[in-house]
């Protein structure tokens, strides 16, 4: 069997070829805590162990047959630990995001049969006590934590003995590179979750054809920070990229201490979503703009010269010149703030506005944006290091294995390796999703240059208005996220006249605007009924509505006190729009748009 053929091959082979001191870290105590390749190898073979002693195994691993275990908890060296324990004794891991409703939660428990649950945190586990009583497959709960009432995982280790190990390693070495590895409920922007089935060779061949595309190279000093969700199939994905190259995780406390964390951990790389991007750049400018005098100018020409820059035009010498004056003055402060050490950032799960890309990149800070849907495993394209990898603007070249076409509709379709097994219990929806070996990724696209994969929208996203003509929300929101002002907008139309959008102002920068212009604040209901406030945005929305033609322009908005997030329901976990909700919860001002 060739040492790479399923997923939990990438751990031996990092402990044979270049052990690590810290190939997972996370914070215990308040400090860093490294455990080493031969540590976790240790970990996940006394735990495969332990679980077979719970009575759990792949039994005659199809799918319906394998046992369930469901994952809830935030990243951690012990997720990837239980992750490879699972694999390799053919039990299903379904990990499930910490913010998923109580509704879908239940769902998916009763859907996959779920035996065991493994939780961090109190939080998690007062959740899933809520539903056990209605969950008749579950068995028992493992905190991840010592919490009360419930097991601790370490006790699984108890009383592992080298017959359970010899046990287990049988198990491991019938394990095919065609079993199914995971179960990953996809909750999306509709309906009821969707598992998708992975196998083993789905990720491991998405895996080795990124790292080849991209390219990974093998770096055994290099450290990640890992924050994106491992639920997600991209972070994980790219977990088992950093562990084939020898690339160190260190995890991230939360989303909110990612700046102390970065400054300690000083990663080499780490993988992201815009909306993360977004903050930092909105951070850096509200700084900028508290600048005065000589400071203040040259943060704005360095910007400025930030703007301007593309990677396929080097620009004139004259150009590259005072580019290198502002990366040694200016955005070398920029590179501060992210460790100092950062080589690339490669984003993903949703499109990221090309002027962020651009000002990063001008600034030493490559960020490369990258495409796929968890029924790809995910990579379909990314924007590579290679000469002429990559174009702003689009989501890069198909990675190495990966047959694109598009629709007549400009549908893209994928064939390949790494497209799923199908959905789980779904043959009816795997039909329609995965045709002749092609998978319909639902989002709409176009070839530039007859190679760079461009996503114009999601087919899903698209609406008619009421004189039939097709509106694509997405490039409408991304370019009037531009303005400073704007923290979120949901543009809306299906079947009206015309295009309106519901618009969440940055309130900081709203602030400081009432503040310099001597108007007082109040409330952020106050300030969004304020008659100059309104004017602003007026203008402001007529100022962006020239990008666009007649029918894409915005007509009339709604602002909104609140900014929307996953606690409160608007926005999926990959920091998405949940837009059927939105436009429920906030009916009567699209109400009021439309009166």
């Amino acid at each position: 069997m060739n040492d790479q053929s399923r997923i939990f091959d990438f751990l031996y082979d990092q402990l044979e070829k270049f052990p690590k001191d810290d190939m997972l870290t996370g914070k215990v105590d308040g400090k860093w805590g490294p455990l080493s390749t031969s540590a976790v190898a240790d970990l996940v073979k006394k735990l495969s162990a332990g679980l077979l002693k719970l009575g759990i195994s792949g039994n005659d691993m199809v799918v319906e047959n394998q046992d369930k275990i469901a994952l809830i908890s935030r990243n951690r060296p012990e997720w990837l630990v239980l992750d490879l324990a699972c694999q390799q004794i053919g039990v299903t891991l379904c990990p499930i995001y910490p913010t998923t409703n109580i509704n879908e939660l239940e769902f998916i428990f009763n859907d996959a049969a779920v035996k065991y649950v493994f939780v961090s945190g109190q939080d998690i586990l007062d959740k899933v006590k809520n539903i056990s009583p209605k969950i008749t497959s579950l068995r028992g709960i493992f905190g991840l934590d010592k919490l009360e009432g419930v097991g601790y995982w370490k006790e699984l280790f108890e009383n592992i003995g080298d017959a359970d190990i010899a046990a287990m390693e049988q198990i491991k070495n019938s394990i095919k590179a065609t079993d199914c590895a995971t179960i990953i409920y996809t909750s999306g922007t509709t309906g009821t979750p969707k598992g998708v089935m992975l196998s083993h060779r789905n990720i491991v061949m998405n895996v080795l054809n990124a790292k080849e595309s991209f390219p990974f190279e093998d770096n055994v000093t290099a450290r990640s920070l890992s924050f994106l969700p491992l639920n997600h199939i991209f972070e994980r994905m790219v977990s088992y990229i950093y562990i084939n190259s020898g690339i160190s995780i260190y995890y991230a406390s939360s989303l909110e201490t990612i700046a102390d964390d970065l400054k300690d951990v000083q990663p080499s790389l780490f993988c992201t979503v815009p909306r993360l991007l977004e903050k930092v750049y909105e951070k850096i400018m509200a700084k900028g703009a508290e600048l005065t005098g000589t400071k203040k100018k040259l943060f704005d020409w360095a910007v400025k010269l930030g703007n301007e820059y593309d990677v396929q035009k080097k620009g004139s010498p004259w150009y590259r010149l005072q580019l290198a004056i502002a990366n040694k003055l200016i955005f070398s402060k920029w590179r501060e703030a992210l460790g100092n050490n950062i080589d690339f950032i490669v984003t993903g799960g949703a499109a990221c506005q090309v002027r962020l890309i651009r000002i990063f990149s001008a600034a030493k800070i490559p960020i490369y944006e990258g495409y796929g849907p968890t029924e790809n495993s995910p990579v379909i394209s990314v924007n590579s290091k290679r000469d002429n990898g990559t174009k702003f603007g689009t989501v890069g070249l198909p990675i190495i294995g990966q047959e694109v076409k598009l629709e007549a509709d400009g549908e893209i379709c994928v064939k390949g390796p790494s497209v799923m097994m199908g959905y789980y219990k779904r043959p009816d929806l795997t039909a329609e999703t995965v045709i002749n070996g092609w998978l319909h990724t639902g989002d709409i696209g176009v070839l530039e240059d007859g190679k760079y994969l461009k996503i114009t929208d999601r087919k899903k996203e698209l609406f008619k208005t009421s004189g039939g003509k097709y509106v694509a929300p997405q490039p409408i929101e991304n370019k009037m996220k531009e303005s400073p002002f704007v923290e979120q907008i949901m543009i809306v139309g299906a079947e009206e006249k015309f295009v309106g959008a519901l618009i969440v102002p940055s309130m900081p920068n709203l602030k400081e605007w009432m503040r310099l212009k001597g108007i007082p604040f109040t409330t952020n209901e106050d300030a969004i009924h304020n008659p100059k406030i309104l004017a602003l945005y007026k203008e402001l929305i007529e100022s962006f509505n020239e990008f666009f033609n007649h029918v894409e322009q915005v007509k009339k908005f709604e602002l909104l006190p609140e900014e929307w997030s996953i606690e409160t329901g608007e926005m999926t976990p990959k920091l998405s729009l949940k837009r059927k909700v939105i436009m429920e919860k906030y009916k009567a001002a699209v109400e009021r748009i439309y009166r």
